[in-house]
């Protein structure tokens, strides 16, 4: 069970941290993050935990029948 959690924890993240990303590059239009850099900076991060936390959610599925 504590797999598929990480497993969805971390696509969530992923996918947040792009949406951020893009808001933050001012693809994405009617939000206050709009244009705002930080989202440039936090959007990524946020989207490379999500990628640590797939592997991890990766190896917890594999290691368990």
């Amino acid at each position: 069970m504590r797999g598929w959690f990480l497993l969805t924890l971390g696509l969530l993240a992923v996918v947040v941290g792009a949406v951020w990303t893009v808001q933050g590059l001012g693809f994405v239009e009617g939000s206050v993050m709009t244009g705002q850099r930080i989202w440039v900076v936090v959007g990524p991060v946020v989207s490379l935990a999500g990628l640590v936390t797939l592997g991890v959610g990766l190896r917890t599925r594999r290691r368990r029948p």
